[in-house]
């Protein structure tokens, strides 16, 4: 459960983060991405546990909002989920179309930019 969220989180964060104010940028980078403690946080903000504690969950209930009303997240998984199915349609089915595999390879690495 707990890497699920955190995959979520920091999922949410790839595309809602240029809303975030930069203490909640720093706040979740440090607790999602690198792994620190909250206390660990609060200690290089001079702030209290609590205080990083409540910042967090903030952020996180406003990343969630934000998905809840524009959906970035779960259109991109739909897009990637549909085009790995045409992928594996196309390898399965025309193996030796190099155009149509050069096409579907273009469309795949379209969603990583």
């Amino acid at each position: 459960m707990e890497i699920e969220k955190n995959e979520r989180i920091n999922s949410l964060f790839e595309f809602y983060q240029p809303l975030l104010t930069e203490k909640q940028n720093q706040y979740l980078e440090l607790y999602y991405a690198d792994d620190f403690s909250l206390g660990e946080i609060a200690e290089n903000f001079n702030v209290s546990r609590q205080a990083v504690y409540d910042n967090i969950k903030r952020t996180e209930k406003i990343l969630e909002s934000y998905e809840a009303k524009l959906h970035l997240d779960a259109e991109f998984q739909a897009r990637n989920k549909q085009a790995d199915e045409i992928q594996q349609y196309v390898k399965q089915h025309y193996p030796n179309d190099r155009q149509l595999n050069n096409l579907v390879g273009r469309l795949e690495n379209l969603e990583e930019e």
